[in-house]
């Protein structure tokens, strides 16, 4: 699946670095960056 520009982000739920679950829903109306590691030593 491809997102487009001003496409509604689908529903996404991964493990937080606090070891909690954490929903995208959860965090509506706040601005979210979603960073993913393939390795530990890839940077950002």
């Amino acid at each position: 699946m491809t997102l487009k520009v001003g496409d509604k982000a689908p529903y996404f739920e991964a493990r937080s670095h606090l070891d909690k679950d954490v929903r995208l829903s959860d965090l509506r109306g706040k601005n979210v960056v979603i960073a993913f590691f393939p390795l530990a030593w890839t940077p950002v």
